[in-house]
C-alpha cells in the first residue's frame, strides 16, 4: 500500500463514503503504529475513539451555535461533542476559551493526532479542529460546508494555522 504521504490529494468527485473509508484506513494505519517521532502512542485506545467519532460526523452541516448532529455544528460545537462523547472530557464551549485549556504543542512537528489546532486572523483564534495526521484535521467549517477534512498546509488553512494545544487525559 502506497504511503498516505506520497498520495495525492483525495479526488473531489469521490463520494463522502468513499472519502470517509480512505481516511479511516489511513487512520487505522496511523493509530497503530506507536513510539518514535511523529508516530501516535494510542495504547488506551483515546485517540483512536476522539478520531472515530470525529471521522463519524463527516457530513453533519454546518450551523453556527451547533453543538449536535441533529442540528449541526459550528467548529467549537463539533470538538466539543466529540471529546464529550468520546472521552467525558468537557472542553469550553468557544475556540478561543479551547485554546487556553491543555498543554501547548510546541511545534507542528511535535502534533499528535487527537491535538486541538486552532486559526485565527490578526492573532486572535477563531476556528479550532481535531488534528488527525500527516498535516489533516476534521472541522466544521463554514456556513453552507459540512463537517470535512482538510488540509493544514495548503490553500485557504495554511496561513491562518496559530497554535496546537494537547487536551489533558488524551
Amino acid at each position: 500500500m502506497p504511503s498516505a504521504v506520497t498520495r495525492p490529494m483525495l479526488p473531489e468527485a469521490m463520494g463522502m463514503s468513499d472519502r470517509a473509508l480512505l481516511l479511516a484506513t489511513d487512520l487505522n494505519r496511523l493509530m497503530v503504529q506507536t513510539g518514535g517521532e511523529g508516530e501516535i502512542d494510542d495504547k488506551d485506545g483515546r485517540v483512536g475513539a476522539v478520531l472515530q467519532k470525529a471521522l463519524a460526523l463527516l457530513g453533519t452541516p454546518y450551523r453556527w451555535g451547533g453543538t449536535s448532529p441533529e442540528k449541526g455544528f459550528d467548529c467549537s460545537g463539533l470538538v466539543g461533542y466529540v471529546f464529550q462523547n468520546a472521552l467525558g472530557i468537557e472542553l469550553p464551549r468557544i475556540s478561543r476559551e479551547m485554546a487556553r485549556n491543555g498543554e501547548a504543542v510546541k511545534d507542528t512537528a511535535s502534533m499528535n493526532a487527537g491535538d486541538l489546532v486552532f486559526f485565527g486572523r490578526r492573532g486572535r483564534v477563531d476556528h479550532v479542529g481535531i488534528y488527525l495526521g500527516e498535516g489533516r484535521f476534521v472541522h466544521a467549517p463554514r456556513t453552507g460546508r459540512t463537517v470535512s477534512v482538510s488540509r493544514m498546509d495548503s490553500g485557504y488553512w495554511a496561513n491562518k494555522f496559530m497554535e496546537a494545544r494537547r487536551v489533558e487525559g488524551i
